[in-house]
């Protein structure tokens, strides 16, 4: 039976299934033993990595909101918010990791609308535990952050390539921001609390039957990051993102 599919193949090809193995064998072991060895001494000898290689994720913890954003656009969900202490003592919220999840994919560094989340270049992650996997937002530091490890996301907007403009990239935190419904809006303010840019304002649009100020989210585009975080906490949903294509 096997032999009536023997004509699929080279006659050349054919009764070397060991020789041509043991002949490549053969070679490399010559061309090893003339030249350098290709193993290095590791760990004591390293080979080089570029820097934007994607190891762990790193954190400039002075530049980082807390907006979650990372914690939304997590594949693995490894990552999540908890509360620290900052330089000044302020109890702020920051994007705790655990390494032993994390599939370096470096979408958290893709979509931080400031660039606080990064890539790094490290890949020596193995600890004793899984708890020692867990990287809390001071152990996320990377000494030597530079420019190659801050990825910027950026995208061409279908209405500019419709016109044929080619060359102004943009991210959607630029675009895309919060619409308000104001027939929906309850004045209950949850959008300017939970704001990590102070974007949003609540100013007086009128009066109530009781003769109470009747108060609407003012958003300010400008600074803006399009985290939805007012979005998610609206409880009537009276906002939405609006998304420029």
């Amino acid at each position: 039976m096997p032999y009536k599919y023997l004509n699929k193949y080279p006659k050349k090809f054919r009764g070397t299934g060991i020789i041509a193995p043991l002949w490549m064998a053969f070679k490399r072991m010559i061309k090893s033993t003339i030249h350098r060895p290709v193993t290095i001494m590791y760990p004591y000898e390293k080979e080089w990595v570029p820097d934007n290689y994607r190891g762990r994720p790193g954190l400039i913890f002075e530049k980082c909101l807390g907006c979650g954003i990372c914690v939304r656009c997590c594949p693995t969900t490894c990552i999540e918010l908890v509360d620290v202490t900052d330089d000044s003592g302020k109890i702020v919220h920051r994007p705790q990791i655990n390494i032993g999840r994390c599939m370096m994919c470096g979408y958290c560094a893709e979509y931080c609308p400031v660039n606080a989340m990064t890539t790094t270049t490290d890949y020596e992650l193995a600890e004793f535990t899984r708890q020692d996997l867990i990287y809390d937002p001071h152990r996320l530091s990377f000494d030597g952050t530079n420019e190659m490890m801050k990825v910027h996301l950026s995208e061409h907007l279908l209405s500019n390539l419709s016109r044929g403009i080619t060359d102004k990239p943009t991210a959607f935190y630029e675009v895309d921001k919060p619409e308000l419904n104001a027939s929906a809006c309850i004045s209950c303010q949850k959008c300017a609390k939970v704001c990590p840019t102070n974007s949003i304002t609540m100013e007086v649009v009128g009066k109530n039957a009781k003769g109470k100020d009747i108060k609407n989210p003012k958003i300010d585009v400008s600074t803006c990051i399009g985290c939805e975080n007012c979005v998610i906490s609206c409880p009537k949903s009276a906002l939405s993102i609006k998304e420029v294509l």
